[in-house]
């Protein structure tokens, strides 16, 4: 049976990863369906050599420029995922939503509904709207697999276990490329050097984030919200080959653990797949020597101070919308040199006491569209209150 699958964010990192894999296996899959944000050059491309009938452009003026490209093609061009998916009558059997950033929220809750499947590598849209996701996994019966690495080794290991036996669950973080540096000697560190990630290769927000470890604490928030945990059980170690991708104590006495090499093509293509299907990700055969002196680190608090966050409550408020959006904003002032990288984390932590958002704390969303309001409402606060010197009200 070849499987019909749609890739929301083809052309960026995940996106990319995933048709890498599909073209391995094209005999397997058909892809019925890409999105973009801009990037034409990029999706033309994808569309032409998987043969795509139909891509999605978010960018209007993007989309008003190129589109008679595409119909030269032979591609249908649309503004929007809805119109894409007006005359779907049957469900594409998987789909991978791979938008960056909070953007990703309302594509993933419109294409449920219109998939078997449903693959998730987009720690805000989980991170601020996992209530209302799975609201609509619910009402549609469709199956949710977490795709980022170590969400997708969680889900595997505890899918047959009562979760009442898991004692203790550790996220493996690489510890980035500061690992071994005082965040006091890197207070003026340049953006070129945070972005040198020791293991992986990943866009441009999330390698800061991985080296704030702001990363790992998203992971912790969604692996709460995705397994239904109390927060406690969650815990991060260190583990710089990032080989390890997460560990599972069990009150049994028993500890899981899953390893595998730092690409994210392993969990897309696990995902891809039945468990009683047969294929193959590479002919390599197990390295061993990879499991020696693993070497894992209890993270220091001073070295890494965001991770003083884990303390706040997740309970789908508007904390978490807040937090996303600050981190947000404070990562792309980082990345164009406006702000030094000690202050990426005091801003952030300082932000999150100020008592104009403090007072959202306790309150929830209603819809999708009171989290973009406060989206909105986060960016216009910080717009009129940052002063030139990056220091705010």
């Amino acid at each position: 049976m070849i499987k019909d699958i749609i890739i929301l964010g083809s052309t960026g990192s995940i996106g990319t990863s995933s048709l890498n894999v599909i073209k391995k296996n094209k005999n397997k899959f058909n892809i019925k369906l890409l999105t973009t944000n801009k990037n034409i050059k990029k999706i033309l491309d994808q569309a032409l050599e998987f043969n795509v009938k139909k891509v999605v452009i978010y960018d209007k003026d993007k989309f008003n420029k190129y589109r008679n490209k595409f119909k030269i093609k032979r591609i249908k061009v649309y503004f929007s995922l809805k119109e894409a998916l007006k005359k779907n009558s049957k469900k594409v059997y998987f789909t991978i939503s791979a938008i960056s950033g909070i953007e990703g929220l309302e594509p993933t809750l419109n294409i449920i509904k219109h998939t078997k499947n449903l693959g998730i590598a987009n720690k805000e849209s989980i991170i601020c709207g996992w209530n209302f996701i799975q609201k609509e996994l619910i009402k549609n019966n469709t199956k949710f697999i977490p795709l980022d690495s170590e969400h997708f080794s969680i889900w595997s290991l505890i899918k047959d276990e009562n979760k009442k036996n898991i004692k203790k669950i550790y996220l493996t973080a690489s510890g980035g490329p500061f690992l071994n540096k005082k965040l006091s000697n890197i207070h003026n560190i340049k953006p070129e050097y945070a972005l040198k990630h020791p293991n992986w290769k990943m866009g441009k927000k999330i390698t800061i984030d991985s080296a704030t470890m702001m990363n790992k604490i998203f992971e912790v928030i969604e692996a709460k919200k995705i397994f239904d945990l109390n927060i406690k059980k969650l815990d991060i170690l260190i583990h710089p080959k990032s080989y390890i991708h997460a560990i599972i104590h069990f009150n049994t006495g028993l500890t899981k653990l899953i390893a595998h090499e730092t690409t994210m093509q392993i969990p897309i293509i696990n995902s891809l797949y039945e468990r009683n299907e047969t294929f193959s990700f590479n002919n390599k055969n197990f390295d061993y020597l990879n499991l020696n002196g693993l070497n894992f680190i209890k993270p220091n608090i001073k070295n890494f101070p965001l991770l003083k966050l884990i303390n706040y409550e997740f309970n789908n408020t508007f904390f978490e919308i807040i937090l996303v959006s600050l981190n947000d904003f404070l990562v792309k002032r980082y990345l164009d040199n406006s702000i030094n990288y000690i202050d990426l984390h005091k801003l952030l932590i300082n932000l999150l006491k100020n008592p104009y958002f403090t007072k959202y704390y306790k309150k929830k969303p209603k819809n999708i569209n009171e989290i973009k309001n406060m989206v909105l409402k986060v960016k216009k606060y910080l717009h009129k209150n940052l002063i030139k010197n990056e220091k705010f009200i």
